[in-house]
């Protein structure tokens, strides 16, 4: 029997507005990569964060202000992995949904699945940045970058 390999998805739920929601996610300097450079706003806009000797490079290739956004990964150099370029391609994907004034931020990233060599250690640090960085960004104004 051949078990279905997942794509890494997060959720978090705030009292904030689709808007906030949306413009948190468009501040990765302020929950994500203190060394970010570009834009993360819309579609077109291009994006890299750097963490030590690792750097991903992102494109925005789909904005609905308050609703999705979607990053493709044009480049990368993981640094402490085997295979280095191993989130090229891949996508994360970003949805809000509003519910009697609570916002849901559901992320995706398609292609990091529990078969690649990352998926444990950045499965950790998603949940982290996510649920502990994003959602004190979109909650208190603040967040706890890398």
């Amino acid at each position: 029997m051949i078990m279905e390999q997942k794509n890494y998805h997060c959720s978090i739920a705030a009292n904030i507005t689709p808007d906030q929601a949306y413009a948190g996610i468009a501040n990765v300097a302020g929950w994500w990569a203190k060394s970010f450079k570009g834009k993360a706003l819309n579609t077109g806009d291009t994006f890299t964060v750097q963490f030590g000797k690792t750097s991903v490079a992102f494109e925005i290739i789909e904005a609905m202000q308050g609703k999705k956004v979607v990053w493709k990964v044009t480049d990368c150099y993981l640094d402490w992995l085997h295979d280095k370029t191993e989130w090229m391609g891949t996508e994360i994907v970003w949805e809000i949904t509003a519910t009697d004034g609570v916002t849901k931020i559901d992320m995706t990233h398609v292609g990091l699945t529990p078969v690649v060599e990352c998926y444990n250690d950045c499965r950790k640090g998603w949940d982290g940045h996510i649920t502990g960085s994003l959602l004190k960004l979109v909650t208190e104004g603040v967040g706890k970058p890398e």
